[in-house]
């Protein structure tokens, strides 16, 4: 048979959500990494695969240079220059083994002039088309020329349906020393392996190096999150000793009242009475003013002592206080209408709260609001309760400097806030004030 669980202490509840906001600090730290890592992954990645497509074009270009400057040149006579049948075998037999192997797509040779000397395609030889503006400079010595892309222009029709190749111009010599135009298209296959290759190489390199860092910075991200969450601890601890000893005060305050002021003013107007009743005619209407007078101020005494010294909330549970603390403000004919769930779920602490804010707001209300109507609601789900307080009094302005009597408020969002939750004011001129206090539920203890 299952019994509940002990319930755990403040201090291990305090703990237990220290330990929680640490570690949900280290997820932020820890997701931003990753996003980080993304976002600069991405862009690497991007700047590897242009890189390593230059360094295939480099690479195309050379080896398009050392064919035109080995295989190709050497074999351009005069009769391969001048058109003459026949005089292409030589070359034919030397590109055939690239051209089928695919390494070669196509192989043309241009003179300055724009006329197709040789190409593979024996149809393209004496065509004439008009060359790039670069080729005087690429004729005279200049680096070649290689593009990877598709194969839209003027005079590349057979090459159309072949997809993306990488198109490279070198400068080549003919057998007779005449200078020439060595175009040649390649597979793209070579370029997208080498771009593959140095991602692959790169990346997870450069990955686990930021993976390195982001662990290197983890350390001290737990070591300031944990002196953080310590100086925060420290702080709602000071706020939460001077609460208690604020309390403490009132307590004092209210005993001191009751036990010597309250009781000495009681017994003076017992004695006035008495004395009242054997005095000269004369004198008793004295008498009788001053017995009224101090037994008014007995009241006020006894009505102070009341709200200084506040009910023990683990007897009466906050929605019973709650209700207490609105008996003032119905003897002054304040319309209090209380919106509360009897079964309230709330810790020890958290009630405390929710009661001295309904305490300083409920003495304000009556005190300055000069309302007829005050509505007071607790709401709790999951994972929040409220305590939303409202009157139809005369409201104050906001942006106007707190006069001294919201001191006490002013304190209370200072606690809430450094307790995690929230308190918000809002009030318009003749519009009334609306007070919600918010604080997060604290988990339930779990059944074993």
């Amino acid at each position: 048979m299952s019994r509940p669980a002990a319930k755990p202490s403040s201090l291990e509840k305090t703990r237990s959500t220290e330990r929680s906001e640490v570690r949900a600090a280290v997820g932020r730290f820890l997701a931003v990494g990753i996003v980080a890592m993304v976002f600069v992954a991405v862009p690497a990645a991007l700047w590897v695969r242009e890189l390593s497509e230059r360094n295939a074009m480099d690479n195309a270009i050379q080896h398009a240079q050392r064919l035109a400057d080995y295989s190709v040149g050497p074999l351009l006579s005069d009769a391969v220059l001048a058109g003459d049948p026949g005089s292409t075998r030589r070359l034919d037999d030397r590109l055939a083994p690239r051209i089928s192997d695919g390494s070669i797509v196509r192989v043309k040779v241009w003179d300055p002039s724009g006329r197709i000397v040789y190409s593979d395609l024996p149809d393209l030889v004496g065509q004439v088309f008009t060359l790039p503006t670069w080729t005087p400079e690429l004729l005279a010595g200049g680096k070649g020329r290689a593009t990877l892309g598709l194969q839209n222009d003027p005079g590349d029709e057979n090459e159309t349906e072949a997809g993306e190749l990488v198109e490279v111009y070198v400068r080549a010599t003919s057998a007779s020393g005449d200078p020439l135009i060595f175009e040649a298209y390649f597979n793209d296959d070579a370029v997208r392996d080498e771009q593959s290759a140095l991602v692959v190489g790169l990346i997870p390199a450069f990955l686990l190096s930021l993976g390195a860092l982001q662990l290197a910075q983890l350390f001290p991200a737990v070591q300031l999150a944990r002196r953080i969450q310590g100086h925060q601890s420290t702080k709602r601890q000071l706020l939460q000793h001077a609460i208690d000893a604020s309390d403490l005060e009132r307590q004092r305050i209210a005993r001191d009242l009751h036990d010597d002021v309250i009781q000495d003013l009681a017994g003076l107007s017992y004695a006035l009475e008495a004395e009242e009743r054997h005095s000269a005619p004369e004198n008793r209407a004295l008498f009788s003013q001053a017995t009224a007078i101090l037994q008014k101020n007995v009241q006020t005494l006894r009505a102070m002592t009341t709200e200084l010294y506040p009910p023990d909330l683990e007897e009466l549970g906050l929605p019973a206080a709650l209700a207490r603390l609105t008996a003032p403000l119905i003897e002054q004919g304040i319309d209090v209408k209380l919106h509360i769930p009897a079964d309230c779920d709330i810790d020890r602490d958290r009630a405390a709260m929710f009661y001295r804010v309904a305490r300083e707001v409920l003495a304000n209300t009556m005190k300055h609001a000069k309302a007829g109507v005050l509505e007071l609601t607790l709401m709790q789900d999951d994972d929040r309760t409220i305590l939303l307080i409202h009157d139809n009094g005369c409201g104050f302005d906001l942006s106007a400097e707190a006069p001294d009597n919201h001191l006490g408020l002013r304190i209370m969002r200072d606690t809430i806030q450094v307790a995690g939750g929230s308190l918000e004011v809002r009030s318009w001129m003749g519009g009334g004030t609306s007070v919600m206090a918010t604080l997060d539920r604290v988990a339930p203890a779990r059944v074993r």
